[in-house]
C-alpha cells in the first residue's frame, strides 16, 4: 500500500475525483481516501509515480507520505 499526503481535499467531490482518476489506470486499485488528515492509500499495480501523477492532473499537491 503507498500513502501519499494530499492538500487541497475538502469533500466528496475530492475524494470521488482522486478515486476516480486513479482506477481510470488501474481498475483494480483499492483507494482509500481520509479528509480529515490529507491521507491518499492506494493498493495498485501502479508506480509512486503514476500515482502522483494522476492525482496531480486532478489539480490537487502530492506528495509520498
Amino acid at each position: 500500500m503507498q500513502i501519499f499526503k494530499v492538500s487541497g481535499m475538502s469533500c466528496g467531490h475530492c475524494v470521488r475525483a482522486i478515486g476516480e482518476a486513479i482506477r481510470a489506470l488501474d481498475a483494480a486499485a483499492e483507494v482509500q481516501v481520509e479528509l480529515a488528515s490529507g491521507e491518499v492509500r492506494v493498493a495498485s499495480r501502479l508506480s509512486q509515480e503514476q500515482l502522483l501523477a494522476a492525482i496531480r492532473e486532478e489539480g490537487y499537491e502530492a506528495q509520498p507520505a
